[in-house]
């Protein structure tokens, strides 16, 4: 088939059925340092633009970096984290390369010396199996500014009437953590991408080092994807998909990257080493520039910042300071909820191990924090393409409406079809879980006597089977519930039906 760009792209299981995918992910993590990496500039995101900005981040002449410590500190901590070794001596360099929000014309960065390296991350798939993720570094770097396009309908410099530049990001630190060529995933090479994505996203939040919020740009993924032939032993030419912002989109541009060189390697063609642009929207990439190798960034050790050199007393007063790995804390986590291993791995699959936290640390049981996060608010979410935390932020769904849902159907006031109605309310803005049962005049009828008239009224109705119930057959009592529940408009208790029903019948 082809796209709407016109690139021709195989299925995902024709692809596979000729090639083996390899696939590099690169991560750049922003770290929540209350200064720039290099001078002494806020990082609050969302300033005016061009409000966070001096001498030194925006390059002019005569300006002296200095490295901030607690970012170092940071990098550290990630790499142990990551089962790395740590340098005991690494210097920066300048890479060199002109582009609009690169105020100074080269980046400072690591090259060959970086604080981190040889490390690896397990992580857990859907089917419960443990995937290996080698990681060859992770480095220190500065941010670089950003771009806006103006007057195209893209947002993207093709087609823009002109460009503004924000220089309030550049300069702020960044870790990249760079993995080894991942191989031998087949059809699971999608899938493990996510979740190494997502695994490292809940390790730097545990560890405090940064918000890693995607959706703001503050943890972003390059996507690094090539194909050999099935069972060969030969990297193919590599693409670079630059800057996916979301686990969903990290999965399928890994998907769609191998439908798209499967059909060029098929066709007799041969794959271009170039950068790609992911769009979410319609879920392809296009072609952005050529992609630069090493040599062409003229890397040279950065002259105005002195080496790295932490004590091994100072590493290994860091490696205390990290937190409980998040695979530890999801069985812990799992024991204390009682969750079975399907219902678990539902959780953390959906990302919802830290709303269902926070919901039960509120004050709703954890039965209640699973139900209702990962039911129709998921569903939604998946409609708009979110994941459920993000779009639950956007809405403004919190922990305290779960446990408010939850304590109206423990007081009696609601049954469980009705908190599911109040629920939706609340999901299209209608306020409270109680503001909407109270718009909806959502309640169950305490009146007895109307219950028992409900009740006498469908045992009159349907003799057969209030005789089947009267012999013995009492599993047959849920059609008459049903039919009580269709008299009383749904506002009838169907624990005090059935109990009222089987008392008539003899059955009590």
């Amino acid at each position: 088939m082809s796209t709407t760009t016109g690139e021709r792209t195989l299925s995902f299981d024709e692809a596979l059925a000729s090639f083996d995918p390899v696939m590099g992910l690169e991560v750049h993590v922003e770290l929540g340092t209350n200064t720039k990496m290099f001078c002494g500039c806020p990082t609050e995101f969302g300033a005016e633009p061009n409000t966070q900005v001096c001498p030194v981040c925006l390059g002019l002449p005569g300006a002296l970096p200095v490295v901030n410590a607690v970012a170092v500190e940071s990098a550290i901590r990630i790499g142990l984290a990551l089962n790395c070794s740590i340098a005991e001596w690494c210097r920066f360099a300048r890479k060199n390369y002109f582009y609009p929000d690169m105020p100074k014309n080269f980046q400072t960065s690591q090259y060959d010396e970086p604080i981190a390296f040889d490390g690896y991350l397990d992580v857990e798939l859907e089917d419960g199996s443990t995937f290996r993720v080698e990681i060859e570094r992770a480095h220190m770097e500065e941010d670089t500014g950003k771009s806006l396009h103006v007057g195209g309908a893209t947002g993207r410099i093709h087609g823009a009437t002109h460009s503004l530049v924000d220089y309030n990001r550049a300069g702020i630190p960044l870790i990249e953590i760079v993995t080894k060529p991942i191989v031998a995933t087949r059809e699971k090479a999608p899938e493990v991408a996510k979740a190494y994505v997502a695994t490292l996203r809940d390790l730097l939040k545990a560890m405090d080092v940064s918000d890693v919020k995607m959706e703001q740009g503050s943890m972003r993924c390059d996507v690094n994807l090539s194909l050999m032939p099935r069972d060969g032993d030969t990297f193919g030419t590599r693409t670079e998909t630059k800057n996916v912002n979301s686990l969903r989109s990290v999965e399928r541009a890994v998907r769609y990257e191998i439908g798209r060189h499967a059909a060029v390697l098929t066709d007799g063609g041969s794959i271009t080493q170039e950068t790609r642009h992911w769009h979410e929207d319609t879920g392809i990439t296009t072609s952005g520039r050529v992609k630069s190798d090493a040599e062409d960034y003229r890397y040279f050790p950065e002259p105005d910042l002195v080496p790295v050199a932490p004590s091994r007393e100072t590493v290994e007063a860091l490696r205390a300071t990290l937190p409980e790995p998040p695979a530890a804390r999801r069985k812990r986590l799992q024991a204390d909820w009682g969750y079975s291993d399907l219902e678990m791995r539902d959780v953390v699959n959906a990302g919802l191990v830290e709303l269902v936290e926070d919901t039960v640390a509120a004050g709703a049981s954890p039965a209640a924090a699973r139900k209702w996060w990962s039911g129709e608010i998921a569903r939604r979410a998946n409609t708009e393409g979110e994941d459920v935390p993000s779009y639950a932020a956007r809405l403004g769904v919190t922990p305290a409406h779960v446990v408010e849902l939850e304590g109206l159907v423990t007081s009696g006031r609601l049954n469980d079809s009705m908190a599911r109605q109040a629920w939706e309310g609340v999901l299209d803005g209608e306020g409270t879980p109680t503001a909407v049962a109270d718009a909806r005049g959502l309640e169950l009828v305490q009146d007895t006597g109307a219950l028992e008239s409900a009740v006498d009224a469908v045992i009159a109705a349907n003799p057969d089977v209030a005789a089947k119930i009267r012999d013995g057959k009492v599993q047959a009592v849920g059609a008459l519930i049903g039919q009580v529940m269709r008299e009383m408009k749904g506002q009838a208790d169907a624990g005090a039906a059935r109990a009222i029903i089987l008392e008539r019948l003899g059955q009590a």
